[in-house]
């Protein structure tokens, strides 16, 4: 669900499109595909939206008409077209935009989020199209690259699998970045024009424009290619492990610094050609940045990234609407940016770390001596030994990890759940909230498996609940797990909330290996008297456990 927050990224067309059918120049041609790449992610990211939200659907609830708030949105789109006052549409759209924020954060309303979306961002296309009172052909040029780039968006929603969501996401905060860039040097270009007449009229002068110009290059130009890496390393195109250059921070504070000096040099109100050079310094530096610090940053971390990039999003979306006066992009992408940051905060508290820990690509704050040594031998069961405490135990918990994921386990899962549950078992979910590579993927992966999300539970909603449960059942977790992070004041973990698991009064755990996490961390969890290991391909151990729990059922 958290795809959708990000979807109203409108890229402003406004006064950035000329010509006829095709665009006539430099910033017309950078203005259309920066509308294309947005459409790609309105469209794109308002279906895949709503795609998990019929994967939550439960047999008992209401029938569903989603279609419907599609009349309200082209009501929208039409009002604000013909609206002669655009600024009272922007407004119209941006409080339907913070309604769709308030109701995507809950289950109940998030339905009714998505909607609302939908009619906020078709109201602001359609403010923003009218009040660019353009030629026909150029309205043409307009339908045809909206209507490609929301086409494109719709195959992609329509092919992706939901194993693949989380380098969705990147790929189109990807998207974002771009549009920014091209955005603000479409914006730089028209305005350092004298031959154009609305330069001044639409942008302005001076150091202000210049400095939107230069912000949007640079926070466009770190989401674009961290983005691009993040997708790289969630879709196995490359090594999830971290990149550990030398001097790396150093590195990155020169492409910084670099990147200040260009900025400075467009604020100096510099002739076309000095001004030009300087964004595209600024352009060339500040993804270097992104695509450095993100590949600095391991795998396992990827959930935090994609929230951050979520937050450069939309300070990049906010600085698009400084640079074109437009309220809505501004709003929208306050809300965007804010809500991605704070995301990332209550991530990185789930972790014990701080932010900037994550994005420098570190763990661990430094211990003040050296962490316990975990000693003892582990007892090993198999599928028959499992089936045996499941069937006879009367409350489980489930605590899936990135391991359930990555083996596709989820459907033999939700089987599993479900045969025990018809046969008085009472059977739930604990969630940690970094599980996974991107926040709620899980959720969604159980979902898509037919479990209903009233049995999923957050993390501080089941921890106290395990003491009085008869099996903790663990899919492909590790740190999430670790007691040490509650035990051992001097584990690089130390303080990290986890799931307890441990104090069920049994704990089976399903890994690969007995091997330690990404935080390379023993797991005192594995030697402990009231657990055992269950070693195997988490796919293949779980198909081996449906079959045995049917049979013993039949």
């Amino acid at each position: 669900m958290l795809a959708c927050r990000r979807t109203p990224a409108l890229t402003t067309r406004e006064a950035l499109a000329g010509g006829g059918l095709l665009p006539n120049s430099t910033a017309t041609s950078f203005a259309a595909v920066a509308a294309g790449a947005s459409a790609v992610n309105i469209a794109g990211g308002f279906l895949v939206t709503q795609r998990m939200l019929d994967m939550f659907r439960r047999p008992v609830d209401p029938p569903d008409y989603g279609y419907v708030y599609m009349l309200p949105a082209a009501g929208g789109a039409l009002m604000g077209f013909m609206q002669p006052d655009p600024e009272l549409a922007y407004l119209a759209s941006s409080v339907a935009c913070i309604g769709a924020i308030a109701g995507l954060s809950s289950q109940k309303t998030a339905k009714l989020g998505n909607g609302l979306g939908v009619i906020g961002v078709a109201t602001g296309v359609g403010t923003a199209l009218g009040a660019a009172n353009v030629a026909p052909a150029v309205y043409a040029q307009m339908a045809g690259t909206l209507g490609a780039g929301g086409a494109v968006g719709a195959v992609i929603a329509k092919r992706m699998a939901v194993t693949e969501l989380p380098q969705m996401v990147a790929g189109f905060h990807s998207l974002v970045g771009l549009a920014a860039m091209l955005t603000s040097a479409s914006s730089y270009i028209d305005s350092l024009d004298p031959a154009s007449a609305t330069a001044l009229a639409v942008h302005g002068s001076g150091a202000g424009h210049a400095l939107s110009a230069w912000a949007g290059t640079f926070i466009g130009g770190v989401t674009l290619t961290g983005s691009l890496v993040a997708f790289a390393k969630l879709h196995g195109l490359a090594s999830s492990k971290p990149l550990k250059l030398p001097y790396r921070d150093q590195a990155n504070l020169a492409m910084f610094a670099g990147s200040l000096g260009a900025g400075t040099v467009m604020m100096a109100e510099p002739s076309y050609a000095t001004g030009m050079a300087a964004l595209a310094a600024t352009s060339a530096l500040s993804s270097g940045l992104g695509a450095h610090m993100t590949a600095s940053i391991g795998g396992a971390d990827m959930p935090v990234v994609i929230t951050v990039l979520n937050s450069y999003s939309g300070w990049a979306l906010c600085t698009e609407g400084f640079m074109l006066g437009n309220n809505l992009l501004t709003i929208v992408g306050a809300l965007i940016g804010s809500s991605g940051g704070i995301l990332s905060y209550i991530m990185c508290k789930a972790m014990n770390r701080s932010l900037g820990n994550v994005i420098l690509g570190g763990w661990g704050s430094g211990a003040s001596g050296p962490a316990q040594l975990v000693s003892g031998e582990a007892t090993m069961t198999d599928v028959e030994g499992t089936v045996a405490m499941l069937t006879s135990a009367k409350d489980i918990i489930i605590v899936p990890g990135y391991g359930l994921a990555v083996a596709k386990a989820q459907y033999a899962i939700a089987d599993i759940v479900k045969k025990l549950t018809d046969n008085g078992a009472r059977v739930r979910f604990g969630i940690h909230p970094v599980a996974g590579r991107m926040p709620g993927q899980l959720n969604v992966l159980l979902a898509e498996a037919g479990v209903p999300y009233d049995v999923v539970n957050e993390m501080e909603e089941i921890n106290s609940d395990f003491e009085s449960a008869d099996v903790a059942l663990v899919i492909g977790a590790n740190d999430t797990v670790n007691s040490a992070a509650l035990e051992d004041p001097n584990s690089p973990i130390a303080g990290m909330p986890v799931l307890e698991v441990w104090k069920a009064k049994q704990v089976v755990v399903m890994k690969r290996t007995l091997g330690s996490g990404y935080a390379a961390v023993d797991n005192p969890v594995f030697f402990k008297e009231n657990t055992d290991m269950l070693l195997g391909d988490a796919k293949v151990v779980c198909d081996q456990l449906r079959t045995k729990i049917d049979q013993y059922y039949a």
